[in-house]
């Protein structure tokens, strides 16, 4: 029986474009994950769209002069062709504006509404006198009650989690005309959260028995309950949004957009079943009992799809024969930022994500985010480490590779797979290689973990690689064919591996990859090592990945610069293991380590080194030094670019993708140009050898020592 699953996406909100971090946070994941499972054969859904009600985009409309239906309409263009140009695999983008959100969403508060779940209350809301305008929570600021947050919203605050009545909050202000809002009588109606709370609790601890949820999600969730789950109304005093069916309203009351915003993953799937000719065919997703549902979003938005929306469909089944399946789980990712800040549209921090695929192509960002995924917890994005990402790995491992197979196969072996010989340990050694990949691969995938599934997919290429480089076949194709024609096919059934399993990530490329192949994908766990036949005829290849050059990087930090008046501090962070470095030093004149190993400490003081625990992600030789190597790691909350004296211990490829322990809080200090901060551990064998502290597979990146 094939695996049923509903994907959705966090709906983007339309009153402005997409940037880096919304890709980062709820997009790429998703789609990573959906191509994955359909290449494993699932029978799955993948369902977004744009929200498009709320004040903000009323509040935009205004400052233009034009109608909300006109900014509406404007970016949900702009992103779904962004969407479409990053290659986001959607069955349906579609629209809470359209008539069928309209009806859906009307329904389930009726459904509420009749069935008297829904309580009416006369509150305080904040009133904009200049605006003549109610205040929804996240237009009005203040100081927090409980914190003292100089920007809390007029019901919670986003620092400490306090939630709080709007009269509660101090010195209040409207973040539409800067004024001190007052306090107006208004009646709106009101979900009972509350009443939902221990039926919450146990979902979410059912859920996460079987399926595993993130540590964020569910520490957000506990701080959640432990505050205490409160109503929380549904309906607003606006113009612009769905309006409220009940007859009492005089049009005047509109459906809050949190209460209908979510409700557009159902009736999105609706609009798809219409387009595929079965009206019936969404409740095979959203009513399967069968069916498993996942839910992509940003931090931002965990309470609502792990809570509310689960609220509400707890409460529509209680009362209705046609029940609706709950979230399976919600792999919230925390934030990326820009360059070291937060995305800013006001401050013109960052870059939209229409603006970056009309400079860049798709695939390498796509392969940079997924490799730096904000998991567990806030990532950056660097303009000088998307560079490198694209030409140290995909150019110069992925891609030189390809390139150097195909090269050699069309010109000794006539652009076809040659025959397969008598297999050496080297050969079984590549053999196991490809078919290990995809299931080391799906097991991170499966867990959500795309920066250790990436990782899984480029040592693949570094294997390939080695693989070739070993075997020399530019030597053996003169005194040993059979040799080099085993090699060659093995290389040649590694790229179709690379293409299979990379596909998910970088999706154009590996169809450009395919058709050179002149091959097609198969079943995720069909990758055998030997899926070219021999005598297939290859296409002509074709150069994948394009460097990307210095100047046109430069150009984007420049930009850069001329909005922010401090300057983005371009330096790397380095960790060194200084027993080596000390030795080194004592070659330069001008620039000095002090070091001084010899003296006790107290515990108090040994308690201070955070030892931690770090992958390492490349490595290189430094030029002019015959004793370090360049490393780049992976500390779980940031990669630095390392350095260790172990250059005449270990070669790159021994070493790439193990664990080691770092004290990483040193003080900086500086050694032949470079920023030392921090130090890899290391101990002396009784020969004299210098090796590094490795630690196991199982040791969690970043986790400290204690």
């Amino acid at each position: 029986m094939k695996e049923k699953i509903l994907v959705t996406s966090a709906l983007p909100y339309a009153n402005g474009p997409i940037h880096l971090g919304h890709l980062s946070g709820a997009y790429l994941p998703a789609d990573i994950y959906v191509r994955y499972k359909r290449l494993c054969g699932a029978d799955i859904v993948y369902i977004c769209g744009s929200d498009e009600h709320g004040v903000p985009i009323t509040i935009t409309a205004d400052k233009e002069k034009v109608s909300p239906q006109t900014i509406i309409d404007r970016y949900h263009s702009i992103n779904k062709e962004a969407f479409e140009k990053v290659g986001m695999s959607f069955d349906i983008y579609s629209r809470t504006s359209l008539p069928i959100h309209h009806q859906t969403a009307q329904e389930f508060f009726k459904n509420f509404y009749d069935r008297k779940i829904l309580k009416s209350k006369i509150s305080m809301q904040f009133y904009d006198e200049q605006a003549k305008m109610f205040l929804p929570d996240r237009y009005v600021e203040g100081t927090c009650p409980k914190c003292g947050y100089e920007e809390a919203r007029s019901d919670e605050c986003e620092k400490c989690g306090a939630l709080y009545e709007p009269s509660e909050l101090k010195n209040p202000r409207s973040k539409v005309s800067g004024s001190q809002p007052t306090l107006r009588e208004t009646l709106h109606y009101y979900f009972p959260l509350g009443d939902y709370q221990a039926r919450l609790e146990k979902y979410v601890e059912e859920m996460n028995l079987k399926y595993g949820w993130k540590d964020n999600v569910l520490q957000y969730c506990k701080n959640w309950f432990k505050e205490g789950l409160k109503e929380r109304a549904v309906t607003r005093d606006l113009d612009w949004g769905i309006k409220a069916p009940i007859d009492h309203s005089n049009g005047t009351k509109v459906i809050y957009v949190w209460f209908e915003a979510v409700l557009g993953y159902i009736s999105a799937t609706k609009e798809l079943s219409l387009k595929k000719g079965d009206k019936e065919l969404w409740r095979n997703y959203w009513q399967d009992p069968d069916t498993k549902y996942i839910a992509f979003i940003g931090k931002d938005n965990i309470v609502f799809h792990t809570i509310i929306f689960p609220a509400m469909l707890m409460a529509w089944n209680d009362g209705n024969p046609d029940k609706y399946i709950l979230p399976a789980n919600v792999p919230a990712n925390e934030f990326l930022n820009f360059e070291g800040k937060k995305f800013s549209k006001s401050r013109g921090w960052g870059i939209d994500l229409i603006d970056f695929l009309n400079l860049f192509p798709a695939d390498p960002l796509r392969y940079t985010l997924a490799s730096n995924m904000p998991e567990t917890q806030d990532t950056n994005f660097y303009w000088k480490e998307f560079q490198y990402k694209n030409n140290s790995e995909l150019a110069d491992i992925f891609g030189n590779f390809v390139n150097r197979v195909f090269t050699f196969a069309e010109k000794h072996f006539n652009g076809t797979v040659p025959e397969i010989g008598a297999l050496e340990e080297i050969d079984k050694k590549m053999i196991d290689d490809i078919i290990q990949a995809p299931i080391k691969i799906s097991k991170h995938l499966e867990a959500f973990k795309f920066k250790d599934a990436i990782f899984e997919m480029m040592n693949l290429a570094r294997a390939g690689n080695k693989y070739f480089n070993d075997n020399e076949p530019w030597k053996t194709i003169k005194f040993d064919k059979s040799r080099c024609s085993t090699t060659i096919n093995l290389c040649l059934q590694t790229i179709y591996a690379l293409a299979e399993v990379f596909y998910p990530v970088i999706p154009f490329t590996c169809e450009k990859l395919f058709k050179m192949l002149n091959a097609a994908t198969v079943d995720w766990f069909s990758i055998t090592g030997a899926n070219l036949k021999t005598g297939h005829k290859l296409n002509k290849s074709e150069l994948l990945f394009e460097k990307i050059e210095d100047d046109k990087i430069q150009e984007q930090i420049n930009k850069l610069s001329s909005i922010e008046e401090e300057k983005i501090d371009q330096k790397s962070k380095t960790i060194v293991s200084l027993s080596t470095l000390e030795k080194e030093n004592k070659k330069t004149n001008n620039e000095k380590v002090s070091l001084d190993s010899n003296q006790d400490i107290t515990i108090e003081e040994f308690k201070k080194s955070k030892i931690a625990v770090a992958r390492i992600l490349n490595a290189e030789k430094v030029k002019k030094s015959e004793k370090l190597l360049a490393l780049k790691i992976d500390l779980g909350y940031e990669q630095r670019q390392i350095i260790s004296g172990i250059a005449k211990y270990y070669s790159p490829e021994q070493i790439i993708g193990k664990k080691i322990l770092v004290v990483e809080n040193l003080k900086p200090a500086k050694l032949m140009g470079l920023e030392l901060k921090g130090m890899a551990l290391t101990f002396e064998k009784e020969n004299g050898d210098i090796e590094l502290i490795f630690v196991s597979d199982e040791a969690k990146v970043g986790s400290v020592i204690s």
